[in-house]
């Protein structure tokens, strides 16, 4: 997978979908952790794949659906949601584009894969924008710094998508069933340990890798 080799020592691997409203409202709890632990504990980030492949438009029971999913995360979080979304007359909630533009950035790093996830996450849930298409996530992309040209050239190429179903691939073997995932281990062999299958605050979450981190010595 690109971006730095993380197998050898403590890190983390997040299983998240940029269109995973649960996945939006854990944004800040990664921010903290990144703050909490930085180089010493870094993240590894899969693309799971909620949707992708979608070709129907939501109809009425997925549309009220989302509706309360994305009530109980804000609710829960405290992240902004414009809910004009709810306005459009018909939306495809195909995940793929921006799984796979993700993948992209991502060779730039990890760093800037957590960035683009976050950039993809705030546009399409505070803005309103629709990140399924091609245009719209090459002006993220711009704005994280790759040039759109670039990055269109990237996005369409067979390369990425084959890489985004191998991400999907991944997080299916390692039998992630929901996201956000995260997972931490040591690259030793070890089998890797849940930190949690869903969400969950940073004050939970930062004491038990606190501890996780001070047994390991």
């Amino acid at each position: 997978m690109p971006g730095p080799d993380l197998t050898h020592g403590p890190h983390l691997i997040y299983f998240a979908d940029p269109m995973c409203s649960w996945c939006y409202g854990f944004a800040p709890v990664i921010d903290a952790i990144t703050r909490r632990f930085g180089a010493d504990l870094p993240i590894r980030l899969v693309l799971g794949g909620l949707r992708p492949g979608t070709t129907a438009a939501m109809d009425a029971a997925t549309r009220a659906a989302i509706r309360v999913h994305w009530q109980h995360v804000q609710e829960a979080s405290g992240q902004p949601f414009d809910h004009a979304f709810f306005d459009r007359p018909e939306f495809i909630y195909d995940t793929e584009p921006a799984c796979r533009a993700v993948v992209v950035l991502r060779r730039h790093g990890m760093a800037a894969a957590l960035a683009a996830l976050h950039a993809v996450q705030s546009a399409f849930y505070a803005a309103n924008r629709d990140v399924t298409q091609a245009a719209t996530l090459a002006e993220i992309a711009a704005a994280q710094g790759v040039p759109a040209a670039a990055f269109l050239a990237d996005f369409a190429a067979p390369a990425a998508q084959e890489e985004t179903r191998r991400d999907f691939a991944f997080s299916q073997g390692a039998g992630v069933t929901g996201f956000p995932t995260l997972l931490a281990g040591t690259g030793a062999g070890d089998a890797y340990a849940m930190v949690t299958e869903g969400f969950r605050p940073a004050d939970r979450l930062l004491p038990a890798l606190e501890r996780w981190r001070a047994a390991l010595g």
